[in-house]
């Protein structure tokens, strides 16, 4: 009899040791800062490649679904994750935007975490347009901006704050980008993490980042 209750009291010894230690291992985890430095030189504007601290996402205007403003006000004390599309797109984007779809699901009850696309055919994709592929892709409007806006503005965003495409240009007329990349953003508005929207283990990949941000 004593012999099996040293037993259990020596199991249990083990298994709480074993949870601390969990904890512990969880609680250093961390996600790195990006800088501008840190990502591969074609894909930073070249007068940010040597920055090596302090990067912050610029402040943004873009116009949403619904008519309505939408700047960094709008995303502040939030983790949200960006992304570039258009909808005519036929290739990379529904899958963007249905793992989005996916994310928003994931965190629905989470009011600290939010998602920003930005149309890189901001002449085509006016309110209009934006608010059937909203209703389509089941957007929740509280939780996802579907946006529009100047198209210098929305191009210099994805090549100096989220540096989500490889490709150099002015955002000029015959300018465009077309890129699979999220990136998620933390409350500072500091990058966090980079993914392929298009690959459902780089979605999981998100989620958990996400959760572990959120903690």
């Amino acid at each position: 009899m004593m012999n099996n209750f040293l037993y259990i009291k020596k199991t249990f010894i083990i298994f709480f040791i074993l949870i601390i230690f969990s904890c512990k291992e969880n609680s250093n985890k961390s996600l790195p800062i990006y800088n501008p430095s840190d990502f591969k030189p074609e894909l930073v504007d070249r007068n940010l490649r040597q920055k090596n601290k302090n990067h912050t996402v610029a402040d943004f205007s873009l116009i949403n679904q619904n008519g309505d403003t939408i700047t960094q006000e709008n995303y502040k004390d939030k983790i949200y994750i960006t992304d570039f599309f258009f909808t005519r797109c036929i290739s990379i984007c529904p899958i963007m935007s249905n793992n989005i779809a996916i994310l928003q699901k994931e965190f629905l009850n989470n009011n600290d975490i939010m998602f920003l696309s930005l149309s890189v055919t901001p002449e085509i994709d006016n309110v209009s347009v934006l608010r059937e592929y909203a209703t389509n892709k089941g957007v929740i409007d509280k939780k996802w901006n579907i946006t529009t806006g100047n198209k210098k503005h929305i191009y210099e965003l994805a090549r100096k704050s989220y540096f989500a495409v490889v490709e150099q240009g002015d955002g000029g007329l015959q300018d465009f980008i077309h890129t699979p990349n999220f990136t998620l953003i933390d409350k500072n508005k500091q990058i966090r993490g980079m993914y392929d929207g298009t690959n459902k283990d780089e979605i999981q990949r998100l989620i958990k980042d996400i959760k572990l941000l959120r903690n």
